[in-house]
């Protein structure tokens, strides 16, 4: 029964994943214009459009609040390598430290990964310049950041913090954050909507790659503590 609940989320992941690249493949032949600046083209142009006009254009305050939002993930990271390290300290060998933790180390790199690659393959670019001209938009880079980072945070602290009050502040506090910045990176102005919305498919399909990947690991660790 085990074996076949992690079989589900592996091709949940997968689903989630194909839901992702069916929705990218559609922003880029869907109602394409060159509706951006310096006639930069873009997909579901008449949608983008219309929430760009609602918007309201470029709000320097939801860019700076998302941009500090994003610096504040980047911290949750460097947190949770300092956990690993103590770990690797005190235990003396990277096969001591929890699983959980290396396969967010793991998943820390894979999320880099698909920033790098959509800074090389660029989809769309923004709605607006800001300091380096056209810059890559698709899918919207603070929104897979923090919606990653502070999920797998989410899990984590409710792993490791036993302290309830303590425990459910962090809890809050990274759910606070993720809703923040989907809602201002959107009122910023400077994504497009379905930049936003790959941003969130994206961050899901990771998410559950992660869940899913924690769960055969512990899966696995139970099996062979049975078997030995």
């Amino acid at each position: 029964m085990r074996d076949k609940r992690v079989k589900n989320n592996f091709m949940i992941t997968g689903v989630l994943f194909l839901i992702f690249v069916l929705y990218t493949v559609l922003v880029m032949f869907v109602d394409v214009k060159a509706v951006g600046p310096k006639d930069s083209a873009v997909g579901f142009a008449s949608v983008n459009q219309f929430f760009m006009d609602a918007v309201g254009g470029y709000h320097s305050l939801w860019y700076k609040i998302t941009d500090i939002l994003g610096k504040i993930a980047l911290l949750v990271v460097v947190a949770f390598a300092g956990v690993g390290l103590v770990q690797l300290i005190q235990r003396k060998s990277i096969l001591k430290i929890d699983s959980s933790i290396l396969v967010l180390g793991g998943f820390y790199v894979v999320v880099m990964a698909f920033y790098v690659f959509f800074e090389v393959v660029v989809i769309n670019y923004r709605p607006v310049i800001l300091e380096e001209g056209l810059e890559a938009s698709y899918p919207s880079s603070h929104t897979v950041l923090v919606c990653c980072v502070m999920t797998t945070a989410i899990m984590q602290c409710v792993r490791l913090i036993k302290h309830e009050m303590l425990r459910n502040t962090a809890v809050l506090f990274s759910a606070l954050m993720i809703v923040i910045m989907v809602v201002g990176r959107l009122l910023s102005g400077v994504h497009w909507f379905t930049d936003i919305v790959g941003g969130i498919l994206l961050s899901v399909a990771l998410v559950w790659l992660y869940y899913s990947t924690v769960k055969y690991v512990y899966a696995r660790q139970k099996r062979d503590k049975i078997e030995g």
